[in-house]
């Protein structure tokens, strides 16, 4: 799997009337607003759906495990105990917003968007599939790369009571996990204009949770599965950060934009059939291909990293707390606080980091 899960914009959740007092771009905040009041007013406890008698057994049994996890999260991960995800909200679609990214055409150095309370980030989220793809046809009139994904789950980062969507239906259980630890990372620790330490922090925490689970309630195959899972994420991860300094390299030389372009289309055709190559399943081949080729480029790419650059330094800091959790959160505050320079030479003298996570730097 290519993709991972992101969080939708804070802006989304909070301080509407500040951004919409003064601000040129109404259109894009009504829709923000206009999103969140309609998974809002979706809502319904989790346990009323459980204890209906007529409600669909295979969402009961879902949100059964969604309890389960949630307790879990809170008992043995000391993840918030609040109201997020004691709720669900059907959106009768398949996504529950869409991102736009974007990259200049000859550099991996992603567009950035800023808002009061987030701070900058390299996407813009849409209610809407029609709204992204016009966003995404302004920016590529621009001669920006630009991607457009759907994403199937929606965090105010704890200022709201974030429900389950349906959207979030049809994830393994394990992933279903994933999903839940990380958004709940995000409430612990946030820092504006960092994506990488947030993302990083939040993808150390659902892995450490997932260990956890799978330690107490799991299967043997399911274990299995989650393994093998990581694996061919690694595998993915290590390929397109190659590449992209591949990438970065063309860029950065003194060759002709004609000749620039010509090594990009290279560069990423050979991307194309590495990834390929790993994807095993024979029936979806056809269909990964055709994504590949509409999605694989700088804005793309610019993102690789974003969930995994730090990890192994915050599995370093998880180690040296002797797996004490609540310590380890405490020490990430502590970072959190710092000045971004001095943030991140810290975390690059954690023991732990790989040297494949080391490759290039963090873009945001």
């Amino acid at each position: 799997m290519i993709t991972r899960i992101l969080h939708a914009p804070r802006l989304a959740a909070v301080g509407f009337i500040v951004w919409l007092g003064g601000c040129a771009n109404l259109g894009y905040y009504a829709q923000a607003v206009d999103g969140h009041m309609n998974i809002q007013n979706r809502v319904r406890p989790i346990h009323s759906i459980i204890a209906d008698p007529e409600a669909d057994p295979g969402l009961k049994r879902t949100l059964t495990l969604v309890a389960r996890l949630r307790e879990f999260a809170s008992r043995e991960l000391k993840l918030p105990d609040n109201q997020s995800f004691t709720t669900y909200a059907d959106l009768g679609r398949r996504y529950a917003i869409w991102n736009v990214s974007a990259a200049p055409e000859l550099s991996i150095e992603p567009e950035k968007w800023c808002f009061v309370a987030a701070g900058c980030v390299s996407y813009r989220g849409f209610f809407s599939e029609a709204e992204a793809q016009r966003f995404a046809e302004e920016l590529r009139a621009k001669g920006y790369d630009v991607s457009v994904g759907g994403v199937r789950t929606y965090s105010t980062l704890g200022w709201f009571k974030d429900p389950i969507l349906n959207t979030f239906l049809g994830y393994s259980d394990a992933e279903l996990a994933q999903l839940i630890f990380h958004e709940l990372a995000h409430q612990m620790v946030y820092v504006q204009d960092d994506s990488t330490f947030n993302e990083s922090f939040a993808t150390a925490v659902e892995l450490e949770g997932i260990a956890r689970w799978l330690g107490q309630h799991g299967a043997e195959d399911q274990r299995a599965a989650f393994d093998a899972s990581q694996k061919r994420k690694a595998a993915s991860t290590a390929i397109m950060l190659d590449y992209r300094k591949r990438l970065e390299e063309l860029y950065a030389s003194s060759q002709s934009l004609a000749e620039k372009r010509v090594g990009k289309a290279r560069i990423l055709g050979e991307l194309r059939e590495k990834l390929s190559s790993l994807e095993t399943d024979k029936a979806r081949s056809a269909s990964y291909d055709k994504w590949l080729t509409l999605h694989l480029n700088n804005a793309f790419l610019a993102s690789v990293s974003t969930y995994t650059h730090w990890v192994p330094a915050f599995h370093a800091l998880l180690a040296r707390h002797e797996g004490d959790i609540g310590q380890f959160y405490e020490t990430v505050r502590e970072l959190s606080r710092l000045p971004k320079a001095e943030r991140t030479t810290l975390l690059h003298s954690t023991d732990g980091r790989t040297l494949s996570a080391s490759n290039t730097d963090p873009q945001e």
